[in-house]
Formats: structure tokens, sequence, C-alpha cells
């Protein structure tokens, strides 16, 4: 349905969802919740959401703020004020890089912006930078790399998966049944080898999912499905780009490793 965030506190629980996503989840939610006694209520208009992002980003928010930022775990937030403004912060990103995500009032939002960006503490960057960090990091985006026809196994999503718990969910008994027999197609990086269509030994197997040329890895990369057979490092596949077949490999996830603190 759509990969988010659940933030769990003493009375709520708040779901962060893909911006794209967020009528098609809450019709989801209102068709599972099945007379259960709870409340929804959509606050997409009145939150804001900046991310800090990078090495400096501890030191950077830590001077703003009295929360002790150093120590929030990965995945866990706290509440207080930024620069004067009330958030709560959550250890999580989508770059691969140690960093943190402040909630606030959209009212608020420009005033923590300027505080942020302000003496030249943070640089701005825009959505194109943030995807080029996230497939360097091997971080699947919903609606290119994951969507109603995958499952997590395919995707490599495994750690979302708590079959151990016993707690039953939508899906289940398919993802016990994958998990038991394997997936019959894995998401695999690639990197170009010269500077849409994935084709395997002369066979068109998928699509380019995601692409870039980064800098980092200096190359052009990307993501796709293959047959789980052949979704090894050292494979060689062809790309179809603008109807030219060039060169490509099978490389290891993720392409740059990540730098959370966990």
């Amino acid at each position: 349905v759509d990969d988010c965030l659940v933030y769990r506190f003493e009375d709520k629980l708040m779901m962060v969802v893909n911006a794209s996503n967020i009528q098609k989840d809450w019709d989801h939610i209102l068709d599972q919740k099945a007379g259960a006694n709870v409340r929804l209520r959509d606050i997409s208009d009145e939150t804001a959401l900046l991310a800090v992002q990078g090495p400096k980003a501890e030191a950077l928010v830590g001077q703003l703020t009295s929360i002790g930022v150093a120590m929030i775990p990965y995945y866990h937030f706290a509440q207080g004020k930024v620069a004067g403004v009330q958030c709560f912060v959550s250890r999580t990103g989508y770059t691969g890089e140690d960093g943190f995500e402040l909630y606030c009032r959209a009212a608020d939002a420009e005033k923590l912006w300027h505080a942020l960006v302000g003496a030249g503490r943070a640089e701005p960057v825009g959505l194109g930078a943030r995807d080029t960090l996230r497939l360097e990091a091997g971080l699947p985006l919903y609606g290119n790399d994951i969507d109603d026809t995958t499952t997590p196994y395919e995707a490599g999503l495994n750690f979302i998966v708590k079959l151990e718990k016993g707690a039953p969910f939508t899906g289940l008994e398919a993802l016990k049944s994958q998990k038991l027999e394997g997936v019959p197609r894995r998401l695999v990086g690639f990197k170009v080898s010269e500077p849409k269509a994935v084709f395997l030994n002369g066979t068109q197997v998928d699509v380019v999912r995601s692409g870039t040329v980064t800098p980092t890895v200096n190359a052009a990369i990307g993501t796709t499905y293959v047959p789980k057979e052949q979704a090894k490092p050292g494979i060689k596949i062809e790309v179809d780009i603008r109807g030219k077949s060039v060169a490509a490999e099978i490389v290891t996830l993720p392409f740059v490793p990540h730098r959370t603190k966990k």
C-alpha cells in the first residue's frame, strides 16, 4: 500500500505517509479499522517537516535546542523547542546519512527554516539531491522501486516484516509462504559501464525503476528487478537508453555505505 513511519506517543499514533498517497492510505485505514475504537484526523496541511541531514546535523540542531539530540537513538524521537519553535525531533531520514527530521506546525515552518539556514548553518537542497542520496544508499522509492505489485522480501526490506511477533495483519500468510519458498525476483542495483528497459541474455526482464548519475560513485546507477537466480553482483545486463543498448553490471546495494547512527 505504502511505506510510512508510525510515531507512537502516549495517547496517539502519528503516521507519516508519502504525499502522493495520502488519500489512498486514508481510505485503506478506514477500510481496515473495522469498527475499532479509534479516531482518525488528517493533519497534513497543518504540519510541516524539515529534514536536516549529514555529518554535521547533530551539532547544528544541538546548537538550537535544549533537547539532548545526541542521545536520541536511531528511529526514536524527542519533543521540545528548536529555535523557539515547538517540535518533535526524529532521528530518521531518507538519505543514508545521519540526521534528523523536525516536525512542527506549518505556521512555524518559516521561522524554523530561517534558524536552520541562517548564518550559514545549513545549505538548502531540493528533492533532486535527496533522490540521489537515497538511491546511493539503496533506499527504495514508493512508486518506482516498490508498489502494490512488490513485496518487502522482493525489495530487500526483510527487516520490516516481523513474522515472529504473531500479530495478524493483511498479507501475513502470503509473506509466510514467500519467506518459506523464496521470492521469484529481487530488487538489485546496477552500474552502467558506459558514460529504459533492462535486458538479461537478450530478453527484457524489467524496466529501470530508479536511476541517476551520481558524483559520489562517479557513474550512472540505477535499480531494477531481475530473477532471483541472477540477482548476484557481477552479472552483466544491458540497459536500453533511448533505443541504444548500453552495458551494465549488477552491484551490491547500497552503492554508498550508510552513515546513520544506530
